[in-house]
């Protein structure tokens, strides 16, 4: 039995539409917020389709961002940090690894939280 285009074409968008419903749309969220000592914070934060753009960020202010993720997966923010002449740059939300809604931006680097776990380092500070 030999099939033709449209039936194949037919089967492969069913196929597709079964697996997008399939994956939740769950809406994600991440915060950024900024425990420096008296100093202006900015975040400038982007994925592979999506610029958030840059944003000064006041001690004790959050940045914060929601999103769903890509539906054939691949989600990713890449985050840097600059205050004064320091830098950071450091992945905030990854799809594939356990990832961390909520970073906090210290004197000596950005901090994740995971749930029921103490606090972790997960970048220092650089200079370029």
């Amino acid at each position: 039995m030999v099939m033709n285009k449209a039936l194949l074409a037919a089967v492969a968008l069913a196929t597709t539409m079964i697996i997008m419903m399939a994956r939740p749309s769950v809406q994600e969220s991440v915060y950024i917020t900024n425990h420096l000592t008296k100093r202006v914070l900015i975040v400038h934060c982007r994925s592979t389709d999506t610029d958030l753009g840059a944003h000064a960020v006041a001690v004790g202010a959050s940045f914060h961002w929601n999103f769903r993720e890509n539906i054939f997966g691949g989600t990713f923010f890449w985050c840097k940090l600059a205050v004064e002449d320091k830098r950071i740059y450091f992945l905030a939300y990854d799809e594939y690894v356990e990832t961390f809604g909520t970073w906090f931006v210290c004197d000596d680097g950005v901090y994740g939280t995971p749930a029921s776990r103490p606090a972790f380092l997960k970048a220092a500070w650089t200079r370029p």
